[in-house]
């Protein structure tokens, strides 16, 4: 996900120094940073999420399916947003740091992300 933030991010080479807000619009997908080297991460974080918050629970919300209630815990556990350090018109993340889209459900469709920059222009 990292690459196609910043391929929609034109106007982040001209900061300086700054942040960039990211948001997500949807309460079954979520935003984090992780380790971005190593696929078996994101399966590990995967199989964690399912593990901790299963679709056999006893939901009470089950209208949209099975899997829906749990997307919105593990949304909720994951989050909606990401601040980031920006840097030299780049954002500073670590080596290793790349931005996740966490998709909660199935099958969950297009997912729209908000991005705000802030900071000082070269």
């Amino acid at each position: 996900m990292t690459g196609e933030v910043l391929a929609a991010l034109d106007e982040l080479e001209v900061f300086s120094v700054g942040l960039c807000h990211l948001f997500i619009r949807h309460t079954s997908a979520s935003l984090t940073l992780g380790e971005n080297a190593s696929p078996d991460v994101r399966d590990d974080t995967r199989s964690w999420l399912d593990a901790a918050v299963p679709e056999s629970f006893p939901w009470t919300h089950t209208l949209e399916g099975a899997d829906d209630m749990p997307a919105h815990i593990k949304s909720m556990i994951t989050g909606p947003s990401l601040l980031l350090p920006v840097r030299d018109g780049a954002l500073a993340l670590g080596t290793w740091q790349g931005i996740y889209l966490c998709e909660h459900r199935d099958r969950g469709g297009a997912r729209s992300l908000v991005a705000t920059i802030s900071g000082e222009t070269s």
